[in-house]
């Protein structure tokens, strides 16, 4: 179950009870609107305020209207009496239903927002930490050049700041309400309704809608939290690539008396960026159904409502727990910068080939034939494992244009840190920040 994953307040937001208190809060908006209008009486409002529900009531009644709607209407009435008449007068089910889930997914994108100003606080922290810890560069899996894994971190912070920025936006598109009745034309509940009642909510009215608030708006948000769920995964794959035990650069945290392997006692699996990758795709499976979700029939069909009471919560149950879950992986990540040397230095000197390339083309050389004279080096290297600077050093077509001395000034890890401070300083990442995040609670077994 995923309700497994969820922490405490994500999980109330999506409980039954918060949902029929969402439901409830939009059906006295509206009364209270109709009461600025003259159509309810003012004296009536004090009572409606207090109307409340039963949930077994809610219950009992479901098993006979089979309606979520009717059923919560039902238990409604029964807390007040004869004012009930004023309560869904003019609305239809969606008027209600889709306001409230504005609301709840409103509370929901505060959540996530803050989830992710926790971890951008975080990987910035990191990420200056080893603003100069040097450690290969990869392309295709295969080393490249130096970089920093302050530079990795802080490329992981620019693109959190950018889903920051999508969470925001697809908050706005689904932070609206609508009360426009049965086919979205107002006939039976006039638009002043819908402007004071959203108001009261703290919701802005759809410009125009049919029975529902249209699905584009809900796509567009679990859309934003696939993205978002996608970037985690980057992070957690490479963070699972660099703890392999040939490479063994970064290491998840390990808790003492935690185990990796029920057969073999030496294993430390970074289980945590798994779980993490494998939640990632479950967000995606969801935001293919809310993509499918947007064509209904005419005004209005029902296609979309069985699938949202397990997307919409699911989503941002686990959006809630692998951003947190991250988080806490990241602030107790066990970096090993000495491997990150060994490994630099395993090709022996042949990430240094782009700059005696481009020696030998500033002393003259045709850029064609200066790479053939470096890469024939180069492979040499490889194959028979041979250090790649005594190599060119003993190449006379090299020797004729660079002196031993300039050669290995080429051989210089420093001159691939030369803009880092430029990079940082671009991205405002000057000082450490204050980052209070609460420790994720590891699932039992049973929960996986």
């Amino acid at each position: 179950m995923i309700e497994r994953y969820s922490r405490p307040r994500m999980k109330k937001i999506w409980s039954e009870e918060n949902k029929f208190d969402q439901w409830l809060k939009v059906e006295i908006a509206v009364c209270e609107a109709w009461a600025e209008l003259g159509k309810i009486p003012g004296e009536a409002i004090p009572k409606i305020k207090k109307a409340n529900y039963n949930l077994d009531r809610i219950a009992e009644s479901l098993k006979v209207t089979h309606h979520d709607m009717t059923a919560f209407l039902n238990s409604v009435a029964e807390s007040l009496g004869e004012e009930s008449r004023f309560i869904h007068l003019g609305l239809t089910s969606s008027d209600v239903m889709d306001t409230a889930l504005g609301l709840q997914l409103t509370e929901a994108a505060n959540i996530l927002s803050q989830d992710i100003s926790d971890l951008i606080s975080t990987l910035e922290n990191k990420a200056i930490e080893h603003k100069y810890t040097i450690m290969m560069g990869r392309t295709h899996g295969v080393h490249a050049e130096p970089i920093t894994f302050g530079l990795k971190l802080a490329l992981w912070t620019e693109e959190m700041k950018r889903n920051a920025q999508r969470l925001a936006e697809a908050k706005k598109a689904i932070s609206v309400g609508k009360i426009s009745g049965a086919v979205g034309t107002y006939a039976t509940v006039p638009p002043q309704v819908e402007e004071r009642a959203c108001a009261k909510l703290g919701l802005a009215p759809a410009p125009i809608s049919s029975q529902i608030i249209q699905r584009d708006r809900h796509a567009q948000f679990i859309t934003t939290l696939a993205i978002i769920a996608s970037s985690l995964e980057k992070f957690a794959t490479e963070v699972r690539s660099l703890q392999r035990t040939e490479i063994l650069e970064v290491e998840e945290p390990f808790q003492a008396g935690q185990t990796g392997s029920s057969a073999m006692p030496h294993k430390r699996n970074p289980e945590l960026c798994e779980r993490i990758c494998g939640l990632a795709r479950l967000i995606r499976g969801h935001a293919l159904t809310s993509l499918e979700n947007i064509a209904l029939w005419h005004e209005r069909d029902i296609s979309h409502s069985s699938t949202e009471r397990i997307i919409l919560p699911d989503s941002c149950l686990v959006m809630d727990y692998i951003l947190s879950l991250f988080s806490s992986i990241m602030k107790g990540l066990e970096v090993y910068p000495k491997n990150m040397r060994r490994n630099l230095e395993l090709t022996q000197g042949l990430i240094f080939s782009q700059r005696v390339l481009l020696a030998l083309i500033d002393k003259g050389v045709s850029r064609e034939k200066a790479y053939k004279i470096v890469q024939g080096n180069a492979m040499k290297a490889w194959q028979e494992k041979r250090s790649f600077l005594s190599l060119l050093e003993a190449d006379t077509e090299i020797t004729a244009y660079l002196s031993k001395f300039e050669l290995e000034s080429l051989f210089d890890y420093d001159y691939y840190l030369k803009y880092v401070d430029n990079i940082f300083e671009r991205l405002g990442l000057t000082e450490l920040k204050e980052v209070e995040q609460p420790e994720v609670e590891r699932l039992a077994p049973e929960a996986l």
